[in-house]
């Protein structure tokens, strides 16, 4: 067999297989950059949740099978298990948390995304004077059949002292 038409026909099937995972003409293209506002806006409406200590308001920003990473505290499997770690920082009538998206990005095939930034929270220490603690938090969002945005991995840190 003639090597040029071996490379032709390489060729030839690697367009192919090049065309054929690529998008239709009319397949709308994804706008990442208005998803990515979408994904601020929610978090900034979850922060404002926990800033009021609505614990199922906070909860309902969570897919059924989201995973939190509180920090200093064992990975909470589930949404019920995040409404846990939640009702348990607001059991405490001192304590207070908000956060601050710094970063949103979203994938080109607009169904992944994540939120970064910043987070405050403060309470009333054991020995009775006000604790604070500053950190970092990164959140990946996933679209949800019904087209809402949920919460499926969220993992918040302090920073040292």
């Amino acid at each position: 067999m003639n090597p040029f038409s071996v490379t032709a026909a390489v060729a030839v099937i690697a367009v192919a297989s090049v065309l054929s995972c690529a998008p239709a003409a009319d397949t709308p293209a994804v706008d990442v950059e208005a998803l990515a506002k979408t994904l601020t806006q929610l978090d900034d409406d979850w922060a404002k949740a926990a800033g009021t200590r609505d614990v199922d308001r906070v909860v309902s920003f969570y897919a059924e099978d989201a995973i939190a990473y509180p920090p200093n505290a064992p990975i909470a499997s589930g949404q019920a298990a995040a409404k846990q770690v939640w009702a348990s920082y607001f059991a405490d009538s001192t304590f207070a948390i908000s956060w601050k998206t710094d970063h949103a990005g979203v994938a080109k095939s607009g169904d992944l995304g994540y939120t970064a930034g910043t987070y405050e929270a403060s309470w009333k220490g054991a020995d009775g004077n006000p604790a604070t603690q500053k950190g970092k938090y990164l959140c990946n969002w996933k679209k949800m059949p019904d087209g809402s945005w949920k919460a499926i991995h969220d993992m918040w840190n302090a920073d040292s002292k």
